[in-house]
């Protein structure tokens, strides 16, 4: 793949030297102006590229959560962000938002009747330079707490420098947080803002998702400014034309010059085709880092040269945009047909000069949806946001999104299509798709400031499921140019509707024409709900021009309370919709527990649907545990096993099991995940079992978002054989997400008595799917797996140290109560033994390697009949009864269980597979401790089995939960 940044680097000799996920975040193009030639084009903003609204917000939150690990929560919560228009208005509303505890303001460069200003100042390379600052609250700026402002990239820092002096006179503060989703300063200009701290006697800190520069050669300015100027002529002249948009309209340089092309559309080839990725949520992580797992061109910063299959870029071969990638995001790259602009055509990429693609033929007028936005609800951050409106908006979005999507086109089920193959080769027939009727592919486009409600709307429309994408319109002129090397392939331009205060001028929308959208979302405010929006050469006519169908959504423009009520504002009619009453008790249960305050896991990874019970005591030795599990007194699940700590020697086993299994273990996670985007859902909530499915719940979730920009929602939750699993936790996550886009996760399947307890418990509640996916099923127990071999995972060789020192559940009536989650201990205290991160990491490090032999399985394992044949039961029940034992809860299958045995039961004797010593050293080591035997047989489906001791078999539980009596 080409590196969006590539046709300006090759013809001015720009670089971008930096990070190397630099290339897949950032692209290139050209613009008029005489301050920069050049325009960083981000591909994570959702301003000139459309992007999966999830992902634009996502990077906005991760960057806010780091804020507020900077500053501490008591400091958060006296601080303001402030966000700069018109590009950053969103991110910076997703900072705040990422931040939790702040209020949010927004620059402006519109003017409101009757709101004072508080501040302003000018952005000094801008093409429109000055900003007002008009909260509502005129106190909102006055408090000393933290100030964090937010920008998509900090380059020179003039900005910042401007926005702190002006406020630090007016009000000033002891600290500064300075926000950017790429910090792009010049060694020139690093020094600059510690300086500047000096100089006004506060701290300022810098949070960036990564950093680097541009290499601008000498003269590029004037390079810049010829090679736009080339460009329109040699348009003039009809080659490599850069095309204008509604007839009559003036090309910016060329004066007098008319369109020769559709209305609206720029574009100096065939606007190419756009990739669909995969639908994706975030990262909750770490914000600025992509990892593409896809091999492509990559351009070396230092060179400028291009490189093949390394990581960090993935850019659209055919789209307008760079990939659909955030912080940690990756586009999808399976191979496939693309779609071209030119409805439900077909092409193998932009190779060449193309025709352009012809508008669509006159047909629907745009229909204006009422979205039903809460009365009094703020539009966005232009004159303050709190904590409570917040909430109101938390609470409106899916019934908004309901609204809106009534308005969209009705879903068609895909006809079979043929996988094109290279020049040559046969095309391979692909079998029509089994899924449900495939939706249409809908933009929502914003308007210039007004970014973060058209944000939410469409993160909404992709929670209920949609295939979307998200994108504003600008004030910014940016040349145009339809090749895959190059940031803007298509623009569209129209006259400004919003009676702007610095008077009309040109409006751009850029990779939207052309982009095979089967619908736009229109979002402006009622200040832009003009008649210049509705004209003939507005822009609901251009939309209309290239898009099927083209739904208009009108916010009410917020007033602040105080402006008198002669003061205009053009406010429509709001349809007000009630919110869907929750689940009953779900307001009861609290939210997730969440590290490091519980576990060692990051926040993002994983929210445990569980009460925190560290302060109980709760361990007994294990001998005392089995005679009180065999006498009837208890069960298992009320007490916790004493954690065993490992030798010295059974740590390096454990390493070693590592180092020698991360392949293997990523590759099953690979598939497993890639089966179940495919099959099962392809947004899923993944719900692990705990514990041991948790570090496969987590590992599938880093899969997902390194290889499709996915930031999947997870949890853990208890399953208590014999009781089943936790009510409370399937009530709030049935009040929080879609039932049916749940996927239950656990690590391996023995006999598969989990699997039958799910399937029980979920049939009180509608629309959870029972089926558990695993990393292993050598039961052959269930469909989703990754593979059905019987492995060393090395998450079974420890107990919580590698489980991000959580305790196996505990379920006890004294402990536990109606209303709450089933509860588990965080063993704080072994945080030194702790390999939690480093096994994720370990396995993850891996994905790349494995990547490729992972979409073979997956091809293959689609094709094939998983239907479980339980025969890990039937060899289960044989060796109870050739062994005399006579109950299948005392046979534990597979090297997983057998782990188990070994570390909290009373084993009796372990049976090993012959020729499976490669996957047993630790499991002979933990046997050769505790003194028991270890026989090997033949023919056994497992690679071991664990036999728990018959002298206590009296007290054993079984599959109802009650003490049964061995015979």
């Amino acid at each position: 793949m080409v590196w969006t940044g590539t046709w300006v680097a090759e013809r001015l000799g720009v670089e971008l030297i930096g990070d190397e996920e630099l290339p897949a975040l950032l692209g290139l193009a050209l613009r008029r102006n005489p301050k920069r030639a050049h325009l960083l084009v981000s591909s994570v903003l959702g301003k000139h590229v459309p992007q999966r609204p999830s992902v634009v917000y996502a990077s906005g939150l991760a960057l806010g959560r780091r804020v507020r690990q900077l500053l501490g929560d008591e400091e958060a919560a006296r601080s303001v962000v402030l966000g700069y228009a018109e590009t950053a208005t969103a991110l910076g509303h997703a900072v705040a938002d990422g931040l939790g505890l702040a209020p949010y303001l927004h620059s402006t460069r519109r003017p409101v009747a009757g709101v004072a200003r508080a501040g302003g100042f000018e952005e000094s390379h801008s093409h429109a330079t000055s900003h007002l600052l008009l909260p509502e609250d005129p106190k909102l700026l006055a408090g000393d707490g933290p100030l964090v402002l937010v920008d998509d990239e900090f380059s020179t820092g003039n900005t910042v420098l401007n926005t702190i002096r002006a406020l630090h006179e007016r009000y000033p503060r002891g600290r500064y947080v300075v926000v950017a989703l790429v910090d792009m300063r010049s060694a020139a200009d690093l020094g600059r803002l510690d300086a500047f701290a000096t100089e006004i006697g506060a701290r300022v800190d810098l949070i960036a998702g990564a950093a680097g520069t541009v290499r601008l050669p000498a003269g590029v300015l004037e390079k810049g400014q010829a090679l736009v100027a080339e460009q329109e002529r040699a348009f003039g002249a009809g080659v490599g034309s850069v095309r204008d948009t509604a007839p009559g309209s003036v090309r910016e340089g060329a004066p007098g010059s008319a369109s020769d092309t559709a209305p609206g559309l720029v574009s100096d080839e065939a606007p190419g085709p756009i990739r669909d990725a995969a639908p994706g949520s975030v990262p909750e992580s770490a914000p600025g880092l992509v990892s593409d797992t896809a091999p492509g061109p990559v351009r070396d910063a230092a060179r400028g040269s291009v490189r093949e299959g390394a990581p960090g870029l993935a850019s659209d071969a055919a789209s307008g945009s760079v990939p659909e990638a955030a912080p940690g995001l990756v586009p999808d790259t399976a191979p496939g047909p693309v779609r071209d602009a030119a409805p439900g055509s077909v092409r193998e990429g932009a190779q060449g000069p193309a025709p352009v693609p012809a508008p669509c033929a006159p047909g629907e007028v745009p229909v204006r949806v009422e979205v039903g936005w809460p009365g009094g609800l703020p539009d966005g951050g232009r004159h303050g946001f709190t904590a409570g409106h917040r909430e109101r908006l938390e609470a409106a979005l899916p019934a908004m999104a309901d609204a809106i999507a009534e308005a969209l086109p009705a879903p068609v089920r895909p006809a079979p299509v043929e996988r094109l193959g290279t020049p040559g080769q046969t095309r391979e027939p692909l079998a029509a798709p089994a899924a449900p009727p495939a939706g249409p592919r809908v933009l929502v486009l914003g308007f210039e400031e007004l970014m973060y409600a058209p944000l939410r709307l469409g993160t909404a429309l992709e929670d209920a499921g949609h295939d979307v994408r998200y994108s504003t319109t600008t004030r910014s002129p940016v040349l145009a140019v339809d090749d895959p090397g190059y940031a803007i392939r298509t623009r569209l331009v129209f006259p400004a509707h919003d009676d702007p205060a610095d008077g009309p001028g040109e409006r751009y929308a850029y990779n939207v024409a052309g982009a095979g959208f089967d619908a736009v979302v229109l979002v402006v405010d009622s200040a832009a709900d003009t008649p210049a929006l509705h004209a003939p050469d507005g822009l609901l006519a251009q939309l209309a021009a290239h898009i099927p169908r083209v739904v208009l959504a009108v916010i009410p423009s917020y007033i602040p309370s105080y402006v008198p009520s002669h003061i205009p504002s053009r406010t429509p009619t709001v349809r007000v919709t009630e919110a869907t009453e929750a689940p009953e008790r779900s307001s009861m249960l609290p939210e997730p527990l969440r590290g490091p305050a519980f576990s060692s896991y990051a926040p993002e990874e994983v929210g445990w649907l569980l009460q925190d019970l560290s302060d109980v005591e709760l361990e007994a030795p294990t001998e005392e545990r089995e005679e009180a599990i065999q006498s009837g007194g208890a069960h298992y699940a009320e007490s916790l096993p004493v954690e065993y700590q490992p030798s010295e020697r059974y740590q390096e086993l454990f390493h070693a099991a590592l180092e020698s299994s991360a392949a293997r273990m990523a590759r099953a996670v690979g598939t497993v995940t890639e089966t179940v985007l495919a099959e099962r859902s392809a947004r899923p909530v993944l719900v692990s079992l705990a514990r041991a499915g948790t570090p496969v719940g987590v590992l599938m979730r880093r899969w997902a978002k390194a290889r499709h920009g996915l930031d999947l929602p997870h949890y853990a939750v208890s399953i208590v054989r014999g009781r089943g699993i936790d009510a409370n936790a399937l009530r709030w996550l049935a009040a929080h997400h879609d039932p049916a886009d749940v996927v239950f996760v656990d690590g391996w399947t023995g006999k598969g008595a989990i699997t039958r307890e799910l399937a029980e418990a979920v049939k009180e509640f509608e629309g959870f799917d029972p089926e558990i996916a695993v990393l292993a099923d050598p039961g052959s127990c269930v469909r989703t797996y990754g593979t059905r071999e019987d492995f060393l995972i090395p998450s079974a060789c420890l107990n919580s140290t590698v489980s991000g020192l959580i305790s196996r559940t505990v379920l006890r009536s004294d402990l536990v109560g109606p209303d709450d989650f089933h509860g588990a201990k965080f063993y704080r205290e072994l945080a030194e033994a702790d390999v939690s991160v480093a096994f994720l990491d370990a396995v993850a490090a891996r994905f790349d390697e494995v990547a490729a032999t992972v979409d073979t399985d997956v091809k293959e394992l689609l094709a094939t009949d998983r239907t479980p044949t339980w025969e890990g039961w039937a060899a289960v029940e044989r060796i109870s009864e050739e062994y005399g034992i006579h109950d299948v809860n005392l046979v534990k299958p597979g090297v997983g269980e057998t782990t188990r045995v070994l570390l909290r039961r009373v084993p009796w004797k372990i049976l090993a597979k012959r020729g499976a010593d490669a996957e047993l050293a630790h499991v002979r080591l933990l046997a050769e401790q505790r003194g028991v035997p270890v026989e090997v047989v033949d023919e056994l489906p497992y690679s071991c089995v664990g036999l728990i001791h018959p002298q206590y078999t009296r007290g054993a539980t079984g599959a109802d939960g009650k003490a049964v009596v061995s015979q």
